[in-house]
């Protein structure tokens, strides 16, 4: 399920936070170049662990409401694609901007008070507006957190904190569809779809003020300026491909969206260059290519783009063909995920163990094991459509959350061990972009792909070829585990 996959190749990163200049040379931590690392502590950690699963969280909480936001503001299927994927599309992009503790301090100032627009809006397009803001407000809070983790922990410690990031990443998905379905159900104050958002406001709040007492600052002592040439590209090559996938169906596919697919390589291509001629120039670029020549780290972000687009499209078409296509209320939706939520929590809790034990060959259990979830799932829907209800989706959902815990912590942490000390801002950030990414581009394609079927072929057949499709995509996720180093760096 929740972190971070080539799309790889258009990846950004965060500034770094102990990273190493151009040159190579390791930076220090504040002006003193004898000063210790700082510690962070159990209250510092529990923060940045808020500061990532809000945002995370939220990337999926909407899911279940979005049936009542169509009705409610009439918005069209193509922009509840939009306004699920433009969260992600600015969280991925912005993610270039994080990685210091007074940013993240802004970053959930900025959450709360676009979350709060969220809740306010008045109609689709304002809501997808405050949406886009909100993701790029997630893209301040995120980076601090994982960073913050590598550069300052130690040892054992971290290898517990950063099993329990990859936790907490997981967890989150699955906890925001059945949230979202309390929260909706319970209609507080007539407020309906609107609390989702509302009840981020007092939680930004207080990850704020606990950042200031306990986040230690990590800001490297000349951190790197703003890539913002590679910024703008990865932008534009994001949405050439995005737009067009989600809104193309909805508009009868005019001239503007194929000249945006065919743009999307070019921009790609545009995007390696300037990264390139800018780390050949001394300075650092979003994606510095000489970190993307780690083998690990090249096989965790190939890896990554179908795991987490399956998985981004998986929770969306769920909670749409629940809904719409079996009439369940958001409440009975959310409870379809808990036997997900409850396998991937406690195969991530045995993750960090059995890594160390059985070094690569947890992910390709993990991704078997999803594999084997996701064919119990298709089978079910084929055969048992009328009867289907969360009990009978019970076995295939346990199944599937309990092979993507499998995966996903193990995958990360694996992935970072790679990645020198010095430069664990930089391949953070590349990680979380990557994962967010991929969501978006799951919901664009798998989310498209539902949407277009189930007019023509029913719910029952669109669904059941999504699970499908996600199956082969498990297969190529398990196939490419095999290349990942065989231990933990």
């Amino acid at each position: 399920m929740t972190r971070p996959s080539s799309a790889a190749s258009v990846l950004p990163r965060v500034h770094k936070l102990s990273g190493a200049d151009p040159s190579g040379k390791t930076e220090q931590h504040g002006s003193d170049s004898t000063s210790t690392p700082p510690r962070l502590s159990t209250l510092g950690l529990i923060t940045v662990l808020l500061g990532a699963f809000l945002p995370m969280l939220d990337f999926f909480i909407v899911n279940v409401a979005l049936p009542t936001i169509d009705h409610d503001l009439t918005a069209g299927p193509a922009t509840l694609e939009l306004f699920v994927a433009g969260y992600g599309i600015a969280y991925a992009v912005l993610l270039v901007l994080g990685g210091r503790r007074r940013l993240f301090i802004a970053g959930s100032i900025a959450f709360g008070l676009t979350s709060l627009a969220c809740g306010l809006a008045p109609t689709a397009l304002a809501l997808v507006g405050a949406r886009v803001a909100q993701g790029g407000a997630a893209a301040l809070m995120l980076p601090q957190a994982l960073a913050t983790i590598q550069s300052a922990t130690q040892g054992e410690r971290k290898a517990r904190a950063m099993g329990i990031y990859g936790a907490v990443g997981g967890i989150s998905v699955v906890i925001g569809q059945v949230l979202g379905g309390v929260l909706l159900s319970a209609n507080l104050f007539g407020t309906g779809w609107r609390l989702i958002f509302l009840v981020n406001v007092p939680v930004a709040a207080v990850a704020a003020v606990l950042a200031l007492r306990s986040v230690p600052e990590t800001r490297s002592a000349n951190p790197a300026k703003v890539d913002l040439p590679g910024t703008a590209l990865l932008a534009a090559a994001l949405l050439s491909l995005l737009v067009p996938l989600m809104e193309g169906r909805a508009v009868g596919w005019p001239w503007w969206t194929w000249t945006l697919l065919a743009a999307f390589p070019l921009l790609v291509l545009a995007f390696i260059r300037v990264e390139r001629r800018a780390e050949q120039a001394g300075a650092v670029p979003l994606v510095p290519f000489s970190l993307l020549r780690i083998h690990g780290l090249r096989t965790g972000l190939t890896m990554a783009v179908p795991f987490f687009a399956g998985f981004g499209g998986f929770m969306l078409v769920m909670a749409v063909a629940l809904q719409q296509g079996l009439n369940e209320g958001p409440i009975a939706s959310g409870l379809a995920m808990v036997p997900m939520a409850v396998g991937f929590f406690a195969a991530s809790l045995a993750g960090p163990r059995l890594l160390n034990r059985f070094g690569s060959k947890v992910i390709r259990t993990g991704a078997l094991i999803q594999g084997i979830g996701l064919a119990v799932l298709t089978v079910t829907v084929v055969t048992d459509w009328s009867g289907l209800s969360p009990l009978v989706l019970l076995p295939g959902m346990v199944l599937a959350g309990t092979g993507q815990g499998l995966v996903m912590p193990p995958l990360i942490r694996l992935v970072l061990s790679e990645i020198p000390t010095e430069r664990a801002g930089v391949g953070g950030g590349i990680l979380a972009t990557t994962q967010q990414s991929s969501l978006a581009l799951g919901v664009a394609t798998l989310g498209t792909l539902f949407l277009t079927l189930a007019p023509s072929h029913g719910m029952h057949d669109a669904l059941a070829i999504v699970l499908a499709l996600q199956f082969v995509l498990t297969l190529g996720v398990g196939v490419l585990s095999t290349r990942l180093p065989s231990r933990v760096g």
